[in-house]
C-alpha cells in the first residue's frame, strides 16, 4: 500500500530562479547552505537531464549517510521535474520506492513550490509520522533556499 503527502509551500523569490536553484542545482546549493545535513552531493550519471542520477550524501545522526536519486521528468520552462529514489534513504530497509513531484508556479510577488511525495513501505514496516517529516525536511529545504536566493540577488538569474 503507497503512501503519499502534498505541501504548497509559498516562497518570495519567482519561479524559475528558485526551481534553477533549489531543484536543477541544489546538489551544487545544498552542501554550501545547509553543510549541517548535507555534507556534499554530486551527479554520478548523466548530464543533468531526464535518467541523470545524482547522489546525496548526509551529516551523521541523520536517519540515513545517502540517497541517490533519478531525474524521470524535467519540463524547464513549466518549472516542473519528478524524481525517483534508486539508493539509500531506506530503500530496502523501510521502503520499496519512493517519488517526489515538484512543480514550481508563478504567484504575485514570487511563487508556490508544489511537493507531491510517494512511497510504498515494505510490507510489515510502519511508516506513520514518515510524511509529517518529508513535509518539513522540504519547507527547511525551499526556505533555506529562499533565504540564500534573497540575500545574494544575483544568484541564479
Amino acid at each position: 500500500m503507497s503512501s503519499s503527502y502534498t505541501i504548497e509551500i509559498e516562497s518570495a523569490v519567482p519561479a524559475p530562479r528558485l526551481f534553477k536553484a533549489a531543484i536543477l542545482d541544489w546538489h551544487n546549493l545544498a552542501p554550501k547552505i545547509a553543510s549541517d545535513k548535507i555534507v556534499s552531493a554530486a551527479p554520478v550519471e548523466g548530464d543533468g537531464n531526464v535518467g541523470s542520477i545524482r547522489q546525496f550524501n548526509f551529516a551523521p545522526g541523520l536517519p540515513f549517510s545517502f540517497v541517490k536519486e533519478r531525474l524521470d521528468f524535467l519540463d524547464v520552462e513549466k518549472c516542473e521535474a519528478k524524481s525517483s529514489l534508486v539508493e539509500g534513504g531506506g530503500i530496502g530497509v523501510h521502503i520499496e520506492s519512493a517519488s517526489t513531484h515538484i512543480k514550481v508556479e508563478p504567484k504575485a510577488g514570487g511563487s508556490i513550490v508544489k511537493v507531491t511525495g510517494t512511497s510504498k513501505p515494505l510490507p510489515g514496516v510502519d511508516v506513520a509520522g514518515e510524511s509529517e517529516k518529508a513535509k518539513a525536511a522540504f519547507t527547511g529545504l525551499i526556505k533555506g533556499c529562499e533565504a540564500y536566493l534573497v540575500a545574494n540577488p544575483d544568484a541564479y538569474n
